[in-house]
This record gives structure tokens, C-alpha cells and sequence, in this order.
């Protein structure tokens, strides 16, 4: 399998892959923004999810990044309706 070069590509996997945890995930990801250990309850799919994108994604792209970028944007803002003291 080819590596991802593009980095217009390379986002829409990240985002493609926590979308997935996400919906896969919908109970942790509400008790993780409730309770403010988001990053705790999901840390063995996410860091799933970020070996799969690595092994996709050609390292000069700065994977880490993006990955962690699609985190923020799709996991915890589209948790924004969920009530919270972290908001």
C-alpha cells in the first residue's frame, strides 16, 4: 500500500478515523466530556487509531499533527453540546 503524500488526503483520514472512534465510542466520549478525562477513557482507541494513520501517512507530512489536529476537530468540538465544566 502506498503511503499518503497529500496532505489534503491526509486530513480527511485522520478525520475519517476519529470520526469512527467517535461513533463507535459515543458512551465514552459523553462520561470523557462530563467528567473531564476525555483523553484517559479513549486512550487505547485513539492511540489505535494514530498507529493506523502513521502507517499510512508518509512521515515528512508531520502525522502527528494532523492526527492531533483532527482530534481536537471532530472528538471535542462536535462534543460541544454535551454539558460540561470544561466549557
Amino acid at each position: 500500500m502506498n503511503m499518503i503524500d497529500n496532505p489534503d488526503q491526509a486530513k480527511r483520514l485522520a478525520r475519517a478515523i476519529i470520526s469512527d472512534v467517535a461513533m463507535y465510542n459515543t458512551e465514552k466520549v459523553e462520561s470523557g466530556i462530563k467528567n473531564d478525562n476525555i483523553f484517559d477513557v479513549l486512550h487505547e482507541e485513539l492511540e489505535e487509531g494514530r498507529q493506523h494513520f502513521f502507517s499510512r501517512v508518509a512521515p515528512e507530512l508531520k502525522p502527528e499533527t494532523i492526527y492531533d489536529i483532527a482530534v481536537v476537530d471532530v472528538l471535542i468540538k462536535r462534543a460541544g453540546k454535551i454539558e460540561s465544566n470544561i466549557w
